[in-house]
């Protein structure tokens, strides 16, 4: 007989008990066809880093239902998988490498890949000896990985569905630009806190000499990129100048007065100047009148040669630069300081740049519309707590086309060719047969594409 020891002792007690379920298959389906089927798939974790308090709490809760299921003699399935994440596991990594002096484009794609795999198999491992600590019952015999053959193949077919469909296209429109990361990012990506900042209020001469008018602005150094300045239509303040031109301070170039119905008259002097490459609203006005878009940052944050002696700065240091010089130049007015929502970066923690850039889209209204026409029947989706319906209605009607490309090297490579020598694209689950001139496409998907 032996004795109970004083206390519980998990470790003597759990140890190889884990692995002995697993050798005995025990969380298989039992492939009975007369027993209901039940299954839960795991929300897959990402590779970033350790599971946390909330993971366990969320798959103790989904182990305890698949046990219940299958004493109740239900054939279940907890299927496990790990998601990569792209640009969260990326920016991990571009982390861990500045620390050892590393650069991603000094590594090359190659390399740098090869690391974040190096950084995947090390936490799937720990997060697998965590799922084992808690006990979850899972199938690890169909166990996926997001980056999976069978799924990357997944990937291409809708893709080129798609494509051949009309609802994903190539264009150039304003995005969220991480300089950090150097990528697009989608507005869920994007978290808006507030930030201390200013209005600069500047002078912007008529070019016949007869005074100038007042404009206000967050950001002055996108000011090298304006193209326009707009009021109210029927603005009765504005009526005899609308058509005129303005001289652009500090650079000489003359851009013109137009209406248009963004303006809102109530709003600051009732007087926009418009960047049609640096602002979601201008784009829409540089549309509705042939404006030129002009990029005046490089991907990095940094000010281009539109910038002219600016040209090399961070576009901070640019802004405090120009105040500066048109403070002395006499076309700064006034500095309003107030506190604004800005985006920044959920990843890299950066301010968001609005910012012209030629990307890969999908179009959301014929997709969304077939959501809310659906809404309209018996195979409705039902809401608990039914006020969540109008959220949805909300999402659905105030949708626009999708940002699905980014900048980065970790994840499903976009199934996109150019010919060099002819200027050819060929979108294909495979590449070109006659590889040699094609170039396939650098930027990834969304994760959640």
């Amino acid at each position: 007989m032996t004795d109970l020891a004083p206390k519980y002792n998990p470790n003597e007690v759990e140890k190889g008990r884990y692995q002995t379920w697993l050798d005995e298959d025990l969380f298989k389906p039992s492939g009975n066809k007369k027993a209901h089927p039940y299954s839960i798939v795991i929300p897959p974790p990402n590779v970033t880093g350790k599971l946390h308090l909330g993971h366990a709490w969320d798959t103790a809760i989904q182990d305890t239902l698949i046990r219940f299921k299958r004493m109740q003699g239900y054939d279940t399935l907890y299927l496990p998988g790990m998601d990569h994440a792209g640009i969260a596991t990326q920016a991990k990594v571009e982390a861990k490498l500045r620390k050892q002096g590393k650069d991603r484009h000094q590594m090359g794609r190659e390399a740098f890949v090869k690391q974040v795999w190096d950084w995947k198999d090390e936490y799937a491992s720990i997060i697998k000896g965590q799922w084992a600590k808690m006990g979850l019952s899972l199938d690890y015999s169909r166990e996926r990985f997001t980056l999976d053959k069978g799924l990357s193949k997944a990937v291409k077919k809708v893709f080129v569905q798609l494509y051949n469909e009309g609802l994903i296209y190539r264009g150039e429109y304003i995005i969220n630009w991480d300089p950090a990361l150097q990528t697009a990012l989608s507005d869920i990506e994007v978290i808006h806190k507030d930030d201390k900042g200013a209005f600069y209020h500047i002078k912007y001469p008529f070019a016949d000499g007869s005074g100038y008018v007042e404009i206000a602005t967050t950001r002055p150094e996108t000011m090298f990129g304006d193209t326009a300045v707009a009021v109210a239509p029927g603005d009765k303040r504005y009526k005899d100048i609308v058509g005129k031109e303005l001289i652009l301070p500090l650079v000489g170039r003359h851009i013109p007065i137009i209406e248009d119905q963004h303006v809102d008259p109530e709003f600051g002097t009732g007087l926009v100047k418009i960047t049609p490459a640096h602002d979601p609203n201008d784009f829409q006005v540089g549309n509705r009148h042939n404006l030129e878009r002009i990029n005046v940052m490089n991907d990095d944050g940094t000010m281009n040669e539109e910038a002219g002696k600016y040209a090399g700065m961070d576009r901070f240091e640019c802004r405090e630069a120009l105040v500066k010089d048109l403070k002395e130049e006499g076309y700064l007015i006034k500095i309003e300081p107030i506190v604004h929502s800005v985006g920044h970066s959920e990843r890299s923690g950066v301010q968001v740049e609005p910012r012209l850039s030629k990307q890969w889209f999908v179009k959301m209204k014929p997709l969304a519309d077939k959501v809310l026409e659906n809404q309209k029947t018996d195979g409705k989706v039902n809401f608990v707590p039914e006020r969540f319906e109008q959220t949805l209605d909300h999402w659905m009607e105030d949708v626009h086309d999708w940002c699905i490309s980014r900048q980065l090297w970790w994840g499903h490579r976009i199934p996109a060719w150019y010919n060099k020598k002819t200027g050819e694209s060929y979108v294909g689950e495979d590449p070109p047969k006659a590889i040699e001139n094609w170039e396939q496409d650098p930027d990834v998907l969304a994760t959640w594409f």
